[in-house]
């Protein structure tokens, strides 16, 4: 086994295909049912544009691959008519893929299953070594502590990083808050260790915002857009993922929508990147506790820290001020984006979720009033709605290959 570049999700386009074989249905067959957008076979039918025999048997040949699980005997709605449809689920003791998160402040392994079901996490640790090799090997040993422990089959592993990952060779090429070396080759330092530890099938890494938006389209809180648009920081910096017509863009080679280094302050704090007043030191939980007068402590994660204050602390007039300053730094940010991308949705993650529910007409105002969408519409800006969304994200990598070829994939 090898690293491989990121495959390319697909995401829940909205074309049906019409396959009139059942072995070549049964890959979208099964996203459907992944996605939550097939609970029945009768929907299953008419999103496949197949038979109703086609639908049957590609059901029976996915559950026998201890993919799904099909319920003959459904219990009927109160009031309703006829025969109800076999429900469709995901196997709940099915194979999972082994996903791990490594950011400023830890890192952390879990399983998740079909449907990004995390079935089982491991302690996270809170130290970040300097050398890639030591993190993401204990990393991968805990995710293979817990496979031994479930006994569960692993269909592959994903890594999501604080950094954009260049495309093909899979490096960490902006990895600023790990102290890791710039260009760092975590997807083949992933996969040589992912080997090591016994673990089967292939590894794939990816920037954790890009993998949190892909995981929020397929089962969260981006469900349904066609053009998603996904802001979110973390323990440090802010990160921004494009999903476009269904598919995660990430540009001619991983780099894309790097908003981080949007300025929305033009006589603000110096970037790492070299100007000044960026949304990554604007905008981030760093810059609220530093803009609210509060010294950050070693107790508990800087995320946590600064959410804590927007939730806590919300009548004390310097941490309102702090809370206010960002959320309009935000939303300058925002507006600029929704004016070139045009998304019919963008949500939001980590702390920028917080600022959204602490004054949510705030921050859309300030992004209708610096945007077209404030004379033509508005666009909906919603809050993240999956806990360790990247750790899903890091596992639809994994599934990605089972998605495309569930027969292929498994033999």
């Amino acid at each position: 086994m090898s690293g491989k570049a990121a495959p390319g999700p697909t995401g829940n386009g909205t074309s049906k295909p019409r396959l009139d074989r059942g072995r070549g249905a049964l890959g979208p067959a099964l996203e459907l049912v992944h996605t939550g957008r097939a609970p029945t076979r009768a929907v299953l039918t008419a999103e496949l544009g197949v038979t109703r025999a086609t639908a049957g048997a590609v059901a029976a040949e996915l559950e026998a691959l201890g993919l799904i699980r099909v319920d003959a005997h459904p219990g009927a709605a109160a009031g309703s008519q006829g025969r109800p449809s076999h429900r469709l689920e995901v196997a709940e003791n099915g194979p999972v893929a082994l996903a791990a998160q490594v950011h400023a402040d830890g890192f952390r392994a879990a399983l998740v299953g079909l449907g990004g079901r995390i079935v089982a996490t491991a302690p996270g640790c809170e130290t970040v070594d300097a050398d890639p090799a030591k993190v993401l090997g204990s990393v991968v040993e805990a995710g293979a502590d817990l496979l031994r422990s479930t006994g569960l089959r692993c269909v592959g592993a994903g890594l999501a990083v604080p950094s954009a990952v260049a495309e093909p060779e899979g490096l960490a090429l902006n990895p600023l808050h790990l102290a890791w070396p710039v260009g760092a080759p975590v997807r083949r330092i992933f996969a040589e260790c992912v080997r090591a530890a016994g673990i089967t099938g292939p590894a794939f890494a990816g920037n954790d915002v890009n993998l949190a938006a892909l995981a929020e389209h397929r089962h969260g809180a981006g469900r349904g857009a066609r053009d998603l648009l996904c802001v979110a920081t973390g323990h440090r910096g802010v990160g921004g993922a494009l999903v476009l017509d269904g598919r995660l863009h990430t540009g001619s080679s991983g780099l894309a929508l790097e908003v981080g280094h949007l300025a929305v302050n033009p006589e603000g704090r110096p970037c790492h990147c070299g100007s000044r007043g960026c949304l990554d030191v604007e905008a981030d939980p760093l810059a609220l506790l530093i803009e609210a007068g509060r010294d950050p402590g070693p107790e508990v994660s800087l995320l946590r820290q600064a959410e804590d204050l927007v939730r806590d602390h919300c009548t004390d007039p310097t941490v309102r001020r702090a809370t206010e300053a960002l959320i309009d730094r935000l939303g300058l940010g925002l507006a600029g984006l929704v004016n070139i991308l045009n998304p019919d949705r963008i949500i939001l993650g980590g702390l920028h979720r917080a600022l959204l529910d602490a004054d949510p007409e705030r921050l859309r105002a300030v992004v209708a009033d610096r945007s077209l969408w404030g004379q033509s519409g508005s666009v909906p800006i919603l809050p993240c709605t999956l806990s360790h969304n990247s750790l899903v994200g890091a596992a639809e990598l994994a599934w990605q290959p089972v998605l495309d070829d569930p027969l292929g994939a498994l033999r």
